[in-house]
């Protein structure tokens, strides 16, 4: 009998890729670059699994193109890259990583903060450009972290972790979400609030909603206006929730400290992005969930999602 088969787009860990070979027909496209359209949709055609990326459009042509799949595994937490409508409507699982990368996009959102606030990598630039002057009172001055407000747009599992690890630094904390978050208010004495409220009062905004018809450009220059001018923006969530060309124009204007930013709307970024010369604003490439741990047990998630629909008990479904 002939196995089934799976394709997984891009090249991932070994470890997992060897455990699918074990029961199916396996093809991982040999190159560490995403596919173009015509090359994902040729791949996909006879696949009984797709092991999918977010850098991965999964819509109706998608699904037209692969009449066999019964599943596609998203090799993250979120699916804003799938057409998930659809997908419930032509009756075809979608699955996600729920929970893997929690801790490591919090980690990485508080060392955004920290680095924007400290403006850790202006003075970085400048040592190893052999441009600094000597000490001076006035050099680099940034904000303070200790006592401060922090506000948290999105009071899921991610903005819950991030506002859990400010206790160090005897926070107020405060909260915009669609679900009262009774964790924050006892452990915390977090603050539910609106989002008016919460972008005016705030020190640091840190984004961990997701992206959706309702939030995307949830950031605009109107709401970046009613930030103080010695805040910042942190975003590790969806460039998408962010307009780009009002949050470049407030920083260069000064209109607030500075952003901090693991997402674009694009990635990567088009050339005239104007984030990437905005003033005081610094861009990693998408690295929030970038640790050994993370990628390990998102691999293990998205292998077992994998069997699971193969095996018609599909398991972490969105849809």
């Amino acid at each position: 009998m002939a196995k089934q088969r799976v394709f997984i787009s891009r090249p991932l860990p070994d470890k997992g890729i060897a455990v699918l070979k074990n029961d199916f027909d396996v093809e991982v496209n040999p190159e560490d670059r995403p596919l173009s359209r015509s090359e994902f949709l040729e791949k996909i055609a006879d696949a009984d699994g797709v092991l999918c990326l977010i850098h991965d459009r999964i819509d109706s042509e998608v699904f037209d193109a692969a009449p066999r799949v019964k599943g596609f595994a998203n090799y993250a937490v979120g699916f804003d890259n799938i057409d998930v409508p659809e997908a419930t409507r032509r009756g075809v699982p979608v699955s996600n990583t729920p929970g893997v990368l929690t801790d490591a996009t919090a980690e990485m959102a508080w060392a955004l903060l920290f680095a924007v606030a400290r403006r850790v990598v202006e003075s970085d630039t400048v040592m190893r450009n052999r441009q600094w002057p000597g000490w001076g009172p006035l050099q680099f001055i940034g904000g303070d972290i200790t006592g401060s407000t922090l506000g948290i747009v999105g009071a899921g599992r991610i903005g819950t972790s991030m506002a859990l690890k400010s206790r160090g630094f005897n926070m107020r904390v405060l909260y915009y979400d669609v679900f009262r978050n009774k964790t924050l208010e006892a452990e915390l004495g977090a603050e539910p609030v609106d989002l008016d409220r919460l972008l005016t009062e705030s020190d640091y905004v840190s984004i961990h909603t997701p992206l959706m018809t309702e939030t995307r450009h949830l950031i605009t220059l109107d709401r970046i206006r009613q930030m103080k001018k010695t805040a910042y923006l942190i975003n590790t969530s969806r460039g998408g929730l962010v307009v780009e060309r009002d949050l470049a124009d407030a920083l260069n204007a000064g209109r607030i400290a500075g952003a901090a930013l693991d997402v674009l709307s694009v990635e990567p970024p088009r050339p005239d992005n104007p984030l990437l010369a905005a003033e005081n604003c610094f861009i990693t490439p998408h690295v929030a969930w970038a640790t050994r741990e993370s990628r390990a047990r998102l691999m293990d998630i998205a292998v077992e999602n994998i069997r699971a629909f193969l095996a018609g008990a599909p398991q972490n479904v969105v849809n």
